[in-house]
């Protein structure tokens, strides 16, 4: 007999509340952390907001910014950095 174990998502894969800000870019307003950074990356490629000599590099959108600290531009390797402060 095989036993199914439920496993209670913790870290990155627990669910949380985010910001009106966040959930304007992933469309939810409670997403875990793997979801919302690949929701974020969809959205950047949706609106072409990579900088074409330099695809590390993201251009924001006003959307962007509101998550990004308001900057203008900033390296893909920030973005989870970034939107720490919009998980409640």
């Amino acid at each position: 007999m095989v036993r199914a174990v439920t496993v209670t998502p913790r870290g990155i894969t627990k669910t949380s509340p985010v910001s009106p800000e966040m959930k304007d870019v992933v469309g939810e307003s409670v997403i875990p952390r793997t979801q919302a950074l690949k929701r974020i990356w969809a959205y950047i490629k949706e609106h072409d907001l990579q900088d074409p000599q330099d695809k590390k590099v993201i251009i924001c959108d006003e959307k962007l910014k509101k998550i990004f600290e308001g900057k203008d531009r900033d390296g893909f390797l920030e973005i989870a950095k970034l939107i720490g402060p919009h998980f409640l």
